[in-house]
Parts: structure tokens; sequence; C-alpha cells
């Protein structure tokens, strides 16, 4: 369940791969000022002195820590395998309304007594679920941790579920259904991710429905939980005012009673089905457009030269193609982007903007030739190189700003297997990348006929809608 706390699980799990289309426009503001910084300088990311160490508790739960010990803080970020995916056929949301309820009473301490006690140790701690996981997120004071770990504990391994919780968390997410079922962009994306992805978890709201939602009982919230929170699922990350001892000891009053085996259902892979309109016909002053292609796994061997090919495309701010020739030239947008968007079961390479929607045809024909001339063409030894410093120099300030940034970094790399050194390998990574690797990945991913979603008047050319 989305509260503001939880959004900082968004904003704070940077990846190679790519966030949500919204965070990316967000992000062309937040590094405007350091766009042309980091095309002229070295790499900062080489000389960031983040110094990761292993710890491993006595009862064999693992986590990467980063000591800083300038602040009383400690921050920690978690994830345990499965998330909204692995809701069950008639009950979806069932992830999301768990998630919404970890704080609302657990142990001894019903809803009202653990949110006073959380307050009283100065203890901030959200959760949420996304498609392959669910997110916890803890920041307390060092010197007052053993209260808030024990209350965070409590949360993790005996939440209550009561009725009454149950019930309010409930009725807020249906309202926010409700809501949705008038608002043509929640209606969009729902549509589109159907079209999509068929019948395969993916397709379906992670919010649920306003009938599924009613059909979950605190026993299947129990189930659940206790399926989903075990330790071969979890990967864990600490930044901040501790040391490993101390650590050490931490994680195992959090997590070393959980279940050794989660219980989940497999889910299988799944490749978007491409070349197909979805449009969802609105009188509106602007039309958003989204066109996927074929994406790319994390652990593909041609994922740099792929990651390089977007920023060249629309995933740099400023100085891509797309922002040059539909915005900078023509003025048709606000803003355009593209992203590398990785699930663990299935990719894609999303392009997006909105536009007025008396220009949004031209818009669009205009994304199409940029697109195909990228294909054709390939980028130039110069684009190649001025993206190469910017995703070596912003990595930085991207994912290694903050301790709350660091910590979900770290998480991400786990959940990638990127390797504990991984921040000192990948400019390499990206340097060794040649200019027809590049060229050859925008053939790869830009050659086949994408799947379009409009949202707005009805677009000439299209073909079908909503």
């Amino acid at each position: 369940m989305t509260t503001p706390l939880r959004s900082d699980i968004a904003q704070a799990l940077p990846s190679d791969v790519g966030g949500g289309r919204t965070a990316r426009f967000a992000t062309w503001l937040a590094v405007l000022p350091l766009a042309i910084f980091f095309l002229i300088l070295p790499s900062l990311t080489a000389r960031a002195a983040v110094n990761i160490q292993e710890v491993k508790s006595e009862k064999g739960i693992t986590a990467w820590l980063v000591e800083d010990h300038t602040l009383p803080i400690v921050t920690l970020h978690f994830v345990f395998d499965g998330g909204t995916s692995h809701d069950p056929a008639g009950k979806e949301g069932l992830a999301n309304l768990m998630t919404g309820l970890l704080s609302e009473g657990a142990g001894d301490y019903d809803s009202d007594t653990f949110q006073v006690k959380l307050d009283e140790a100065g203890a901030e701690m959200s959760f949420n679920a996304w498609h392959d996981g669910i997110y916890g997120s803890i920041r307390l004071l060092s010197k007052r941790q053993e209260a808030a770990f024990d209350l965070v504990g409590l949360a993790v391994n005996r939440p209550r579920f009561d009725q009454g919780p149950v019930g309010r968390i409930r009725a807020q997410l249906l309202s926010g259904i409700i809501a949705n079922e008038r608002e043509p962009h929640a209606i969009a994306e729902l549509a589109w991710r159907r079209r999509l992805y068929g019948t395969h978890p993916y397709s379906r709201p992670p919010e649920g429905t306003k009938e599924s939602l009613t059909r979950i009982t605190p026993a299947d919230l129990s189930a659940f939980h206790k399926a989903a929170f075990a330790r071969d699922g979890l990967h864990v990350a600490v930044v901040g005012d501790i040391d490993a001892k101390a650590l050490s000891a931490r994680l195992d009053q959090l997590f070393g009673d959980l279940p050794q085996k989660q219980a989940l259902a497999p889910v299988p892979d799944v490749t978007p089905k491409l070349g197909q309109w979805t449009l969802v016909a609105y009188a509106l002053p602007q039309t958003s457009l989204q066109l996927a292609f074929p994406g790319i796994g994390r652990s593909d061997p041609e994922f740099y030269a792929a990651q390089l090919i977007n920023d060249i495309l629309g995933g740099s701010p400023f100085t891509s193609r797309l922002f040059q020739e539909v915005r900078e030239k023509r003025g048709l947008a606000y803003g355009v982007s593209s992203s590398l968007e990785g699930y663990q079961h299935s990719n894609m390479l999303v392009v997006a903007t909105s536009t007025r929607a008396d220009r949004a045809a031209e818009t669009l024909n205009l994304i199409r030739q940029v697109i195909k001339e990228l294909v054709d063409t390939g980028p130039t030894a110069a684009e190649l190189e001025a993206s190469k410093k910017y995703l070596i120099g912003a990595y930085a300030i991207r994912n290694l700003g903050s301790s709350r940034a660091i910590s979900a970094t770290l998480v991400r790399m786990q959940l990638d297997k990127l390797g504990i050194d991984y921040i000192h390998r990948r400019p390499a990574l990206i340097e060794q990348v040649t200019l027809d690797q590049v060229r050859a990945a925008a053939k790869k991913l830009l050659s086949a006929e994408p799947a379009v979603m409009g949202v707005g008047p009805r677009l000439a050319g299209s073909r079908d809608t909503e």
C-alpha cells in the first residue's frame, strides 16, 4: 500500500534498468544543473568512497553494510522475493493489502498502541508491494535502536491483521480503486497491461479490484505473510551508525525466527505482445503516448550496450535525440523520455511523452522517425562517448547521494545479482562497450513494431480502442 513514507522506497530504489515513467520526468529536473557537468568531467563513481561489508548473523542472515558514523541514524532496506505477481487469482490486491497492515498492530500491541510505541522509539517504518517483491524500509536513531528493532521485528514476524484495521485499510484501497474507475490514465494503464501481458499476473492490477478485495480475509493475509516472509527470499542492506558486530545481532532480532524457505508458487516468464494499439479515448487537451519495444534482461551480456542506446535515444535529460527533436526543435512536448523497464519475468524499452491533442499524430510520427533513423544509421561516436560519461558520472549523484539512496542501491544490486564490488566495476563495464555493439543493440531493440498506447482524443491511424 502506498503512503508518503512508502513513496521513499520507489524514489530510493535506483536501478540501471530504470524506474517508473513519472519518476523519470522528476529526475530530469533534479539532474539539470549536473547534466553538462557530467558530460565533461571524469567519473566520480570510480572515486566514491563506499566501503561495503558483507555481514552474516549467527542464524545465517546476510546483509550488506556501509558504516557511516557522522550522524546517529541507521537506514535499512530489505526485500522479500514475491510481490503482487503472487496474488492468488480472484484475490488480487492481497500483497498490497498485507503491506498496508504490517504497521497496524503486531505482537501484543494493537494498531493504536503500536503506532504510539513507534513514535516513542523515534523510528520510521514503511512497507510496499511491487510486482516482484515486498519492500521494507526502516530509519531510526542509533541510540534508541533497541526499541525500534523490537517493534520492526514484531511487524515482520508477528503482524496481527485485526479485523478493524483490515476493514479500514481495505476501505482506503477501495476508495482509490473507485476513483481510478473515472481516471483516464489509470484506465489506460490497466488496458495497456492486459494487452501486453494477456493472462499473466503482470496484467492484473496490483491494488486489486472491488470484487477481489472484498474476498480477502485475515486468514488469507496470514497465509500470504507466512509464505512470503522467509529467509531464503530475503535481501538486506544497511547504512549508518552501526558496526558489523551490532548489525549481526540485529539481523537475527529482525529476521532470525522466520521460516527458512518461502512457499510461493513460481511465476512464468512472459514476452509482452507488441505491434498493437491501445487507445483510451477521452476529450482531453493533452494526449499521453507510450510506445513499448522489446527489452533486455539485466543479466544479458548486451545490457550495457542497450543501456547506452536507450540513453542516446531518450534516457539522458536534455541531450537525447528524442528531447532535441521533439521538444527543443519543434516544441511538441514539455518532456519525452525512454527507459529500460525490467521486471523479474519480463522486459521492455518504453518511450513516453504528452503533447497537445491536436499535435499527437505529428508527435507520434516524429518519435517513430527518430527511432528509425537511430536504427538505420546508429549513434555517432561522439554521442556514445557523451553517453558513457553521463551514465558513469551521474551514478554517484543518483544512487549514492544519501544513506537512503545507498541502502536502496545495495538492495537493488543484490536483486540484480551484480556482486558486492559492482560499484567499482561498473565504469569499466560501460567504457568497454563499442560503437558496433551499441548499433547492434539499436537494431535488436528498436526494429520491432511497437505496442502503442494513447490517452486522449482518437488518433488518426489508430486501429484499436478501449
